[in-house]
């Protein structure tokens, strides 16, 4: 079977971005649950949240350096392969991409010093406030970076000039751009999943540690703000991806009807619970619900949902990929909500931390959230096909016209491999951290926060009088 550029095109850079995306979700859903943590320690006095945060902010600066890493690589593929989309796009791209890089980036690096190295040289308020800000940070990154997917799903203030591989679309609007009709919605539900990402991540590590009867205090501390955290925004996703879900059906009719394989304009169209499309005989096999997709879209269990009859074959996108990973996002979506609401309820009966079998699912349910976010950005992104620009450009008019196949083949062969080095040393360092652990509550070398000014301070046996 041949390949064509076209292929291996797409190929590396959806292994380059969903490699990517392993990262930056953690970093938003983490960094969120760091500020929650430095407040109670800051803020509510908490002293024995002082090791908590510190553990969590460790881990966060190795996850944010290889998302940094791998983040790079996606935009020199902009020039080499996707010439004629980078020309297309420029002018409406180059607005949000500036505005990641001096509101988010400059943000989020500016204070991650103090976060990592500022406990014994800044005020406590000063550290929290550096915290928030890193937070803050790479949720503002998310934001543009969505924004300017967004307008390829949804484009609006802009004009089309020149001809054909000279096509661009000039910005007319820049408020009409960040607002499309999209962006807001999916910017909810993108930071919402990394929000889930972190809060499974937390609960991952501290049910590990309780498994092992090791950091018990840390690990309960951290498991129930992280349960409490993922449980309200597990509840969010489901509205959240209602909305979603009909921003879609109004201004992308396809990919809506990709979701559920629907074919023939009709109404009391069901939502499948899962299920396998057989694309030559346009139909699909599984186990339905009738007519609740025509409910959730018009309020009506017979409302009419627009078919992929209405599209011509060409203009279709893969049904079977867009079906598949819209479901496995909506299967593990309505997980998430059962498991953190069984977690909650055996929390208020103080059962949790005494069930070895709830502990390890919590343990064991880490890759799901990531499985989610990578599902559903590829629904987002199959959904579209075969427009890069939806209704604008198309994915084939897109590559770069004097990239050759063997050049392709050869950068794609060696990002796989960097790619599975780097994975393996994120694992080794994310792996050493957690094994390393928290620092003890009794530490003999503890450091402590001191006024800026003052001196150095920490509590051992040699230095009895703490000063």
């Amino acid at each position: 079977m041949e390949f064509d550029t076209l292929f291996l095109s797409r190929l590396q850079f959806a292994i380059t971005i969903l490699f990517h995306y392993l990262f930056p979700p953690l970093s938003i859903g983490l960094g969120a649950i760091m500020v929650i943590l430095e407040y109670n320690y800051v803020v509510l006095k908490k002293k024995n949240f002082e090791r908590i945060c510190k553990f969590w902010v460790k881990v966060f600066a190795a996850n944010f350096s290889v998302g940094v890493a791998t983040g790079i690589v996606m935009e020199f593929q902009f020039g080499t392969n996707w010439s004629t989309y980078s020309r297309f796009v420029g002018d409406i791209f180059g607005s949000p991409l500036a505005a990641e890089g001096i509101f988010a980036f400059f943000l989020e690096s500016g204070f991650l010093a103090i976060l990592l190295f500022g406990w014994d040289r800044v005020k406590p308020s000063t550290h929290f406030f550096a915290t928030l800000m890193v937070s803050l940070g790479s949720i503002f990154s998310a934001i543009w970076i969505i924004i300017a997917n967004s307008w390829q799903q949804t484009p609006t203030g802009y004009q089309i000039v020149g001809e054909g591989i000279y096509r661009k679309a000039l910005i007319t609007d820049f408020w009409a751009v960040v607002f499309n009709p999209s962006s807001m919605i999916s910017i909810l539900h993108a930071v919402t999943g990394a929000f889930i990402v972190g809060g499974f991540f937390v609960m991952s590590i501290s049910a590990y540690y309780l498994l092992k009867k090791r950091h018990t205090e840390f690990a309960s501390i951290s498991f129930k703000i992280a349960l409490i955290f993922t449980f309200i925004f597990s509840i969010a996703q489901l509205v959240e991806g209602h909305k979603h879900a009909k921003i879609v059906g109004d201004y992308q009719p396809a990919k809506l009807a990709a979701f559920e394989g629907h074919y023939i304009t009709s109404g009391n169209v069901p939502v499948y619970l899962f299920g396998w499309v057989d694309t030559k005989k346009e139909s699909v096999t599984g186990i339905p619900i009738p007519g609740l997709l025509s409910f959730l879209m018009t309020s009506d269990f017979n409302g009419e949902i627009t078919g992929l009859d209405k599209f011509k074959p060409e203009d279709r996108p893969n049904v079977q990929l867009t079906f598949q990973t819209y479901h496995i996002m909506i299967a593990l979506g309505m997980y998430f909500i059962l498991i953190t609401t069984i977690g909650l309820f055996a929390l208020r009966k103080d059962k949790i931390f005494n069930s070895r079998l709830l502990l390890k699912i919590f343990m064991f349910s880490v890759p799901l959230p990531y499985i989610a976010n990578l599902a559903g950005w590829s629904a987002k992104e199959l959904g579209r096909q075969p427009w890069i620009v939806y209704g604008l450009l198309r994915t084939s008019d897109g590559v770069s016209p004097s990239i050759k196949t063997g050049e392709v083949w050869t950068s794609l062969v060696l990002f796989v491999l960097i790619y599975i080095l780097l994975f393996l040393v994120w694992l080794y360092v994310m792996n050493k951290k957690i094994q390393g652990g928290p620092e003890e509550a009794n530490s003999e070398d503890t450091v402590m926060f001191r006024p800026a000014g003052e001196g150095f301070i920490k509590n051992n046996k040699d230095n009895k009088n703490g000063s």
